[in-house]
């Protein structure tokens, strides 16, 4: 079920933008459609009422828990199979996180990623990204999601935005808790300004050099990093939310003094966040995380600089599930393994 087939439905059975409201609320929200003052047996067209076992059941067939593997307190990946029998992964995160995906597959082919191996597989509609955060608040309390799954936000903005729309006044999800991840495309600055509902925005930046961000994300829009730095700057500031810069770190490619220094000057005044996220080990791949000594010495320089820097684990280091692996390893016999270029 496409979200706009059920908006059409619901329409067709004679409801009102209310009760699309409260029906929304009821899915998303996992609560009655009741109230205190109109319960949903008067409130509900009698023809909703009808139709309501049926609509429900499709809702709960568009993302279904395949298997889940916990990776540490308050970290689980979800491998979900959708009503198509497609696969994707979703990431309970502490402190009440989410990490929802956005397509099946990829077409950035960042070089240290499993997602885009096999390329872009098909879009996700904006209700399959929304039923990720229905389906885990089954599992627990979901107070923030960040759309840094599998798949690229941008190459599927209409049904990104409608679900982070939803997710914002439908779902009670502040709307500084909605991170919006790319690589960087003119599109995002184009239409986050415009939208009802403004989520905060993360850059998957992993280099401030140029040469070395085409080698590492090879298919993401070639716009310098200055440039992408200074769009993001202007967002945040207008936004009041601040930049999150994605940093995977790869040992001898991207962790190096050089580095250190030109992000201190890239970000310095800027209002924004650095995540030194340290690379996770992928089947066939030959790059290795730096070792921790030397990830938090980086990070204690860029703070002493006033550049607001944070390691953040990759979630799934622990069940061999980060950047799409768990999906992989379904999707394939075990034996085979993916090679990627190396740097």
């Amino acid at each position: 079920m496409r979200l706009s087939e059920l908006r059409q439905q619901l329409q067709d059975l004679g409801c009102k933008p209310c009760h699309e409201d409260r029906l929304l609320r009821g899915w998303i929200q996992r609560r009655s459609y009741d109230n205190k003052r109109s319960p949903a047996a008067t409130f509900f067209p009698a023809a909703l009422n009808k139709e309501l076992p049926s609509i429900e059941a499709r809702l709960e067939e568009l993302a279904r828990i395949r298997s889940e593997h916990p990776a540490g307190e308050g970290v689980a990946r979800l491998l979900v199979a959708l009503a198509d029998g497609q696969m994707i992964e979703s990431v309970l995160l502490p402190r009440g996180g989410l990490c929802v995906s956005t397509q099946v597959g990829c077409a950035v082919g960042c070089i240290f990623c499993m997602s885009g191996r096999n390329g872009l597989l098909r879009q996700l509609d904006s209700a399959e990204i929304i039923a990720q955060v229905a389906l885990a608040r089954r599992l627990r309390q979901v107070d923030k999601v960040v759309f840094m799954g599998m798949g690229e936000p941008a190459h599927n903005l209409d049904n990104v935005l409608d679900a982070i729309e939803v997710l914002g006044i439908q779902g009670n999800i502040g709307h500084k808790n909605l991170v919006l991840s790319t690589v960087g495309d003119l599109r995002v600055f184009e239409r986050l300004p415009h939208a009802k509902v403004k989520p905060a925005l993360a850059i998957s930046l992993h280099t401030t050099d140029d040469r070395l961000r085409t080698k590492i994300l090879p298919k993401a829009p070639q716009i310098p990093v200055a440039e992408l730095v200074e769009m993001a700057e202007s967002y945040a500031r207008a936004t009041h939310y601040p930049t999150q810069y994605q940093w995977t770190l790869i040992e001898g490619i991207n962790d190096g003094d050089e580095e250190l220094e030109r992000i201190a000057v890239l970000l310095k005044g800027k209002h924004a966040v650095l995540n030194f996220i340290p690379f996770n080990s992928v089947d066939g791949l030959e790059f290795r995380r730096p070792e921790i000594s030397r990830t938090i010495e980086m990070t204690k320089r860029l703070n002493r600089q006033q550049i607001y820097t944070r390691i953040r684990d990759s979630a799934g280091q622990e069940v061999e599930g980060a950047c799409g692996q768990l999906r992989a390893r379904a999707a394939r016999p075990v034996s085979q393994r993916c090679v990627g270029p190396i740097i």
